[in-house]
């Protein structure tokens, strides 16, 4: 069994539910670029979407290649937080039993993957994307390229996301906006609460979870701290702004004051948690990537209609979101058996037919990477009133810069990407919930990064 058996892999397909009705087809050129190739194989490593019937219509796309070409593509799906993925990816690589390529967050993932020298060096294949498709989404230019070199093809981009409850506020009288500070989001959640109707207003956990880095990285952004330096190499979490960020956090789940808007063990959820309360129709708020407000859409949930998404908030340090979302890209692998074939696969499955009725299946999750492949279907540009938004993401001027000096999104951080991968400021906010001041667990946290990042080879 390879390294990654180890962790929960499932083939795509089976059951479940019915996969959009899009009639896959492979573009001429493609067809012509891989008829060399018939015969060849690839094997590929999917971050499974939180869609099934997303899952599913990607395996059809990929199956439609494969038979158009007459090869083969074997593809398993792994969640992204089930082990120490990119450890068993890297274990893969120096055994030689490394498949093909995978598609993995290009935030997450890219980075360390990149620093273990695992990575092929893909830019012949994104300048020639470029051709047919435009401009890539702005953050994928911050995480998939190192000194002027690609070595990641991004895939589908991934907006980020916050969700309140419009009818709700409305009750109270309280302004729809395009987004708000952090302070007005709590007393906002505080207001609609009422634990008697089944209504809490902050749908938002520290417990160990993606949800969960992103939301205190982001409170801590806003007020002006940082994890790093821009450079991505040097530690600066211990600051007077980090403390200020995590005492605002700290004092929400543990102040009386706030307990009516906290739902009922809040303390102890995973990344579907807030999904599944929010689906119950018990949250006023919420902060995750567009899985909750496609879901709500294809299982005709009511919430759907009552939701109002918007890009984030705002805090001291900062006077608009910093949201600019991530995608999911493709990487090929050193030692690649088939690395031409699996170029061509990633060439196919950005756009066109391929990338449709995935896109469908997780309606707003999934989205177009590349900016002509937004204008390749009527249904990116009028199937729902979060694309518009969603498209702006994609082509945000990047940085984003706070009064305090940090930019957004900063180089990339295999240092950063691992700290968070270890959740440390998960376990953090735990500290602080359990009685440790916020500026003593800060400390012992930059303590932490620190022996983190010199384990990435950045001496601090």
């Amino acid at each position: 069994m390879s390294a990654l058996g180890a962790l929960t892999l499932a083939g795509c397909g089976g059951g479940g539910p019915t996969t959009p009705q899009v009639d896959v087809q492979v573009p001429q050129a493609l067809l012509d670029e891989a008829a060399s190739l018939r015969g060849g194989s690839v094997g590929m490593l999917s971050q499974k979407l939180y869609s099934e019937t997303a899952n599913q219509a990607l395996d059809k796309s990929l199956q439609a290649f494969a038979q158009a070409t007459g090869t083969t593509i074997s593809n398993d799906l792994v969640s992204g937080d089930a082990g120490d993925m990119v450890a068993k990816m890297h274990a893969e690589v120096e055994a030689n039993t490394t498949r093909d390529l995978a598609f993995v967050s290009d935030v997450r993932f890219v980075g360390q993957l990149h620093n273990l020298g695992d990575l092929t060096d893909v830019t012949d294949v994104v300048e020639s994307m470029r051709g047919l498709y435009g401009e890539p989404a702005a953050e994928a230019k911050n995480y998939c390229v190192f000194d002027g070199r690609w070595f990641a093809i991004p895939y589908h981009f991934i907006g980020t996301g916050m969700y309140l409850r419009k009818d709700w506020y409305e009750e109270k009288g309280l302004p729809i906006k395009p987004y708000y500070s952090w302070e007005e989001l709590r007393d906002n959640a505080l207001e609609v609460s009422d634990p008697a109707k089944r209504r809490f207003g902050w749908g938002l956990t520290v417990n160990r979870s993606g949800d969960a880095n992103g939301f205190i990285a982001n409170v801590i952004n806003c007020y002006g701290g940082a994890l790093a330096d821009n450079t991505g190499t040097k530690v600066v979490f211990n600051s007077p702004e980090t403390v200020e960020a995590v005492t605002f956090i700290g004092d929400i789940y543990t102040n009386p004051k706030y307990q009516p808007m906290l739902p009922p063990g809040v303390g102890s959820w995973t990344d579907s948690s807030n999904n599944e309360n929010w689906l119950a129709q018990i949250l006023g708020l919420t902060l995750n990537q567009y899985s909750v407000y496609a879901d709500s859409k294809t299982k005709n949930n009511p919430v759907y209609a009552n939701t109002h998404p918007f890009n984030g908030a705002t805090g001291p340090a900062i006077d608009k979101p910093i949201a600019f979302g991530q995608s999911n890209s493709f990487v090929v692998f050193k030692g690649a058996k088939n690395p031409d074939l699996a170029k061509v696969v990633a060439k196919f499955m950005v756009g066109g037919s391929a990338l449709l009725g995935v896109a469908k299946g997780a309606p707003c999750l999934v989205n177009p990477a590349w900016e002509k492949v937004w204008d390749s279907d009527p249904y990116y540009t009028s199937g729902d009133p979060a694309f518009a938004a969603l498209r702006e993401q994609t082509r945000v001027q990047l940085p984003i810069s706070t009064k305090t000096g940090y930019s957004f999104p900063q180089a990339p951080s295999p240092g950063e990407q691992a700290a968070t991968a270890a959740y440390l400021l998960t376990d953090m906010m735990q500290s602080v919930i359990q009685g440790t001041k916020p500026a003593d667990a800060v400390a012992a946290t930059h303590a932490r990064m620190v022996q983190v990042f010199e384990q990435q080879g950045y001496k601090q």
